[in-house]
């Protein structure tokens, strides 16, 4: 059974118009980000994202920023482009509500590279930052971009040879006549 612990509320983020763009945004921001809307995600029903998120809010905390909201997808693939608590943060970033994204690590944002640089992209351009946790990005810097892209490439290389490695598992297994794989055979 799931038990999950009730997070802290969640504060309203009020900005001062009218101060400097944010990381070359079209939109005016703070110096600083300070609004942030955690994003946390595991695969299966046998993960939890509670560790992630009480990671993410002592982050947030030293931080000094804002905890706008938070975000979970659980048994949700990260392979998919579609998730329901991602597409209800980038709403949210595309209406202004947020600064920063921090996320756990790369691959629990999503494996697909091309989601994930234009997933990044879109937060960029709105002058929103992204922070992964495990990995140490900021993606306000030229060097945490190309890290970003050298990362995700990784991933989503480790994605492909597990799957490779899989398929080889089951064609070796029913080239000795032991089925699928998904029990003991008679």
């Amino acid at each position: 059974m799931n038990t999950r612990r009730q997070p802290s509320p969640v504060q309203p983020c009020h900005r001062s118009p009218g101060l400097p763009t944010f990381y070359g945004s079209r939109r005016p921001r703070e110096a600083l980000p300070s609004c942030a809307a955690i994003y946390g995600r595991v695969s299966s029903d046998t993960q939890t994202v509670d560790n992630q998120l009480l990671e993410f809010r002592a982050y947030v905390t030293a931080r000094q920023w804002t905890r706008t909201g938070e975000h979970r997808d659980e048994c949700v693939s990260g392979s998919t482009d579609r998730r329901p608590a991602l597409d209800r943060l980038m709403s949210e970033a595309r209406r202004g509500r947020v600064d920063v994204v921090p996320v756990w690590s790369l691959d629990r944002f999503g494996r697909p590279l091309a989601h994930v640089v234009t997933a990044v992209q879109e937060l960029h351009e709105r002058g929103v930052a992204f922070v992964s946790l495990k990995e140490g990005l900021d993606l306000s810097t030229a060097a945490g971009r190309l890290q970003l892209h050298i990362l995700s490439a990784r991933g989503e290389f480790e994605r492909a040879r597990l799957i490779e490695r899989t398929k080889a598992g089951l064609r070796g297994r029913a080239g000795r006549g032991r089925g699928s794989g998904a029990g003991p055979s008679a």
